[in-house]
Parts: C-alpha cells; sequence; structure tokens
C-alpha cells in the first residue's frame, strides 16, 4: 500500500484521523546500514536521545578511518576501552555478542530483509540484549516492516489509552484496536509517538 492510500486507511478510525490531519508523518525508507543500526540500538538502551549520540560517537572513534567498524574490529576491542566509552559492562557485552553471531554466521544481516517478521524477532533476539521491542523497532525504522505494532512499547500503549479512554495496561483491548490498522500498523504507531511528542 503506499503512503497516501496508507493515510486514508488510517483516516476511516474516527479516533485516530485527527492525529492524520495535525501531524506530517513522512514515508520511511529502509536503510542499508544494518549493522550500525543494530549497535546503536543496543547503545541507545535506557538512554536520553543526545547520551546516546555522544557515547555512540566514542565508540566509533576507537576505530581508525571513517568507515564503521566490521564485526571482528568489534571483538578486538578491550571491556576496558568500550567502557571507557561510557557503555556499561552490559551493552559492551551485548555488542560482542552481536557481533560474534553476525562473525558465526548464525546471524546473516543480507537475509534480514527477505524473512517474515516474527522470524527477523525470532533471529535478533538470539543476540544477547536484544528484545523483542528492539527488534520490533529495528522492523519498523530499519526495514521499513509496514505492519508492525509494538505491545511492548508503554509510550504506544499510553497513546491508544488517552485516544480510545482504555488502561494502557489492557494488551487485549489495545492489539483489537490495532487490528483495524492491518496492514498499515507501523505508520499508526508513528502518528501515535507523534502524538505523545505534542501531548500538553
Amino acid at each position: 500500500m503506499n503512503h497516501p492510500a496508507a493515510l486514508k486507511h488510517l483516516k476511516k478510525d474516527q479516533q485516530l484521523s485527527p492525529l492524520i490531519d495535525k501531524f506530517i508523518v513522512p514515508p520511511l525508507l529502509p536503510s542499508v546500514d544494518l549493522y550500525q543500526n543494530l549497535l546503536e540500538s543496543i547503545v541507545s538502551q535506557q538512554l536520553s536521545v543526545k547520551a546516546a549520540d555522544t557515547i555512540f560517537k566514542r565508540f566509533l572513534a576507537l576505530f581508525p578511518g571513517e568507515s564503521l567498524p566490521t564485526p571482528a574490529e568489534v571483538l578486538k576491542i578491550s571491556d576496558e576501552a568500550l567502557r571507557a566509552c561510557g557503555l556499561s559492562r552490559q551493552k559492551a557485552s551485548y555488542l560482542k555478542s552481536l557481533s560474534e553471531l553476525i562473525l558465526s554466521g548464525q546471524l546473516i544481516l543480507e537475509d534480514l530483509d527477505s524473512l517474515p517478521d516474527e522470524e527477523v524477532i525470532l533471529l535478533l533476539t538470539k543476540v544477547k540484549g536484544i528484545g523483542r521491542w528492539t527488534a520490533e523497532m529495528f522492523l519498523i525504522f530499519t526495514l521499513g516492516r509496514p505492519d508492525i505494532f509494538s505491545l511492548g512499547d508503554l509510550g504506544l500503549r499510553t497513546a491508544v489509552s488517552r485516544l480510545y479512554g482504555i488502561d494502557r495496561d489492557n494488551l487485549k483491548a489495545i492489539e483489537d484496536i490495532s487490528l483495524q490498522w492491518q496492514p498499515v500498523r507501523s505508520l499508526a504507531s508513528r502518528f501515535l509517538w507523534k502524538s505523545l511528542d505534542n501531548a500538553g
């Protein structure tokens, strides 16, 4: 479904329609930097955007040259050097877990785009430190998958609860509401996140 058709589809929902009139959410283009996106996803967990950006720049500075480090280069860097960038011991181990799985061939990033959503989630959650939520964000923002709705995202549940007057912990009701947005739940999610940015 193209972007104008997706917007038209979502506007059928009377609660969601005002958000579509109010906010501009452009189409998402899939990323080509899958490894970088996963590294950044791990670094940014539970951090503000500014802090995550600072730490990721320090991480990249550990490697000479302008290109992204390879998994082999990440594995060679000492934990002490990673900790000096501002990474926790856990996150340092997560970056190495990701790199090990790629080097061993257990995670082939080039294959992800051809796999169904749930298979991508299954593969990514084998990486220590990557849970279902991180995998779902990767599907939306890196692979550009159109029909992802993350029930584990508290922000999304909060936005739905405000819009529809239901408890944000009523997962069944929230999921039922999201099903009417198929096959473009990722776009609906982005409008819901926008509504939180502008709340109050």
